[in-house]
């Protein structure tokens, strides 16, 4: 059961998150967190995890490592050192060129811990999941909303992928890895 805590993560996400909305979209981001959040919990993931979940993405959009060490004080090592370990950077306005992020994002999977792999899986399979969607809705126009376009998001997705597989995990993460597999191989070929 989830406690006291994870209502507490749940307003920090929605204060963090409130003007912040999905690439290209008028959903509110929020929905994108409880989303990873849901999944995390449906394959397995405990409080820590779920509130992870939920912050995932607070560090690099909102605030940095302040937000970090907000997360720690309120919520604990654990917990924050999850989040740390699914953020592509430490927030801020120098942050890294977007292929240098992403190839570095995708190198750690291999050395990510298990508690954190659970968390970034989830979030990219529901990243996927919209994705499909969407082109689904706008086909080709969809790229325009992605720093890597179309080329670039795809290449990312599919390394995602590779690395995924390559990386092994609890019987839970290899079942959304699956899923997430199922996913990609849908969207538009090369």
């Amino acid at each position: 059961m989830l406690s006291a805590r994870y209502d507490r993560a749940l307003l920090m996400a929605s204060e963090l998150h409130r003007k912040q909305k999905r690439k290209g979209c008028g959903v509110p981001y929020l929905a994108h967190l409880l989303s990873v959040s849901a999944l995390v919990i449906e394959h397995g993931g405990d409080e820590d995890q779920a509130i992870a979940a939920l912050l995932h993405d607070a560090v690099e959009d909102q605030g940095g490592l302040p937000t970090l060490a907000r997360i720690r004080e309120e919520f604990g090592n654990r917990v924050a050192e999850m989040v740390r370990d699914c953020s592509d950077s430490e927030g801020g306005e120098n942050k890294a060129p977007w292929p240098e992020r992403k190839r570095a994002y995708i190198s750690h999977i291999a050395t990510k811990s298990e508690d954190a792999l659970l968390i970034t899986v989830a979030d990219k399979i529901h990243n996927v999941r919209s994705i499909f969607a969407d082109y689904q809705v706008l086909g080709e126009k969809l790229w325009g909303r992605f720093t890597g376009k179309r080329d670039g998001t795809l290449w990312y997705y599919r390394e995602l992928e590779k690395a995924f597989v390559a990386r092994k995990g609890s019987a839970q993460i290899e079942a959304l890895v699956k899923e997430f597999s199922a996913t990609v191989k849908q969207l538009p070929g090369d």
